[in-house]
């Protein structure tokens, strides 16, 4: 196959491309439009005939909306975590192809997208379910714009349904008291102390060693996050991409001492010796727990109780909102969290913010009522 370039203006080419139809014999040149770089659209041009060749390419213009999304799979396989790719895989599975996988690529236009939101909606999908929807399909197509295939996002000219902000479930201190002693016997005890008293999710839980704790200086380590998909678990960086240290309660170091030594005695009797790269929250071998395992124990806990019922992940909100309603500062607690962001820890626990504001202007009545008094 050949192919050659033609400037039509500044950064504006057409990618010719000729090559013989295999049933008639016969030669059928091909023409792309292409805005770039020469150098650019050389690249795209032997990008081209790799895939003609391969038997791969779908003309521009007959591109369907599946099978670029398709494509951009397989682009984004390698970039993302396996997590991620199993949620944009079923998101496009199950909703967008559904609604516009038929549509050309070319012809996608925004009503058209606003349309499948709206039909989505109607169906029973939840709004939050709709803005995932909308995120996956408007990163595909903001790929599809680096790639020359659209000339931009429709996604940016459609507004996905707002969310409306849902009221955090959260514990308070007695309620975390009480759960503390009821869960004692229960092989959730530990992740429910390490998530309530030090702020921890589930997978960090998942993945703790006892290599990454110091009960004599009274911290932790987090370096790795347990990652459940269906292929199984995965280890990997936290969720903000570093680690990070956490200073341990003396309650928590009490309870992680005993923790241990019952550990190793139940190992023991296994023929198992405890060491530093034993899970501290293992299966009853020592072997690695899913994270999964670890929010159905719970759920079963909660469910032999009368306690209010929250999700596992509410034990990190509801340590959270008791650090912050203790005038702990923003930055400790997003530290402590693990968050990229102290604005994004203020955000989450935005729900605190008025009790912190009226603590605030007590503060500034002690700091300054006495000084006014003598000023008058």
């Amino acid at each position: 196959m050949r192919g050659s370039l033609k400037q039509r203006s500044q950064n504006h080419w057409a990618i010719i491309l000729d090559a013989r139809d295999p049933q008639t014999g016969r030669r059928k040149r091909r023409w792309y439009s292409f805005t770039g770089s020469r150098r650019e659209a050389e690249t795209e041009r032997a990008r081209l005939i790799t895939e003609i060749e391969k038997g791969t390419a779908a003309e521009p213009g007959r591109l369907t909306v599946a099978a670029f999304l398709q494509r951009w799979c397989q682009y984004i396989q390698p970039l993302v975590s396996a997590k991620t790719f199993e949620r944009y895989a079923g998101l496009i599975r199950a909703n967008i192809n559904p609604a516009i996988g038929t549509v050309r690529l070319s012809k996608l236009q925004p009503i058209t997208i606003s349309s499948a939101y709206s039909a989505a909606l109607a169906r029973g999908l939840s709004p939050r379910s709709v803005q995932h929807m909308h995120r996956c399909l408007s990163q595909a197509l903001k790929q599809a714009t680096r790639w020359r295939l659209l000339p931009r996002n429709p996604c940016d000219d459609c507004d996905p349904p707002r969310i409306e902000r849902r009221d955090m479930k959260v514990w308070d201190v007695e309620t975390i008291s009480t759960a503390l002693e009821l869960v004692r016997p229960w092989r959730v005890h530990i992740p429910v102390v390490l998530a309530a008293l030090c702020g921890l999710r589930r997978g960090e839980i998942a993945a703790m060693k006892w290599r990454n704790v110091d009960l004599d200086r009274a911290q932790l380590s987090i370096v790795e996050s347990a990652e459940q998909t269906k292929a199984g678990v995965r280890y990997k960086s936290p969720k903000n991409g570093k680690g990070r240290t956490v200073a341990l309660p003396a309650i928590v170091v009490s309870e992680l001492r005993a923790h241990r030594l019952r550990q190793a005695q139940d190992l023991l009797q296994l023929g198992v010796r405890l060491n530093d790269e034993t899970f501290i929250c293992a299966r009853e071998d020592g072997e690695a727990l899913q994270p999964n395992s670890i929010g159905h124990a719970w759920d079963r806990f909660l469910a032999s109780t009368e306690l209010p019922r929250i999700r596992f992940h509410d034990l990190r909100h509801s340590h959270a909102t008791i650090m912050l309603k203790s005038n702990i500062h923003p930055k400790i607690v997003s530290e402590r969290l693990g968050h990229s962001r102290v604005a994004l820890t203020m955000d989450t626990y935005s729900h605190v913010i008025p009790g912190m504001q009226e603590g605030a202007a007590a503060a500034i009545d002690a700091a300054f009522g006495t000084a006014l008094d003598k000023s008058r």
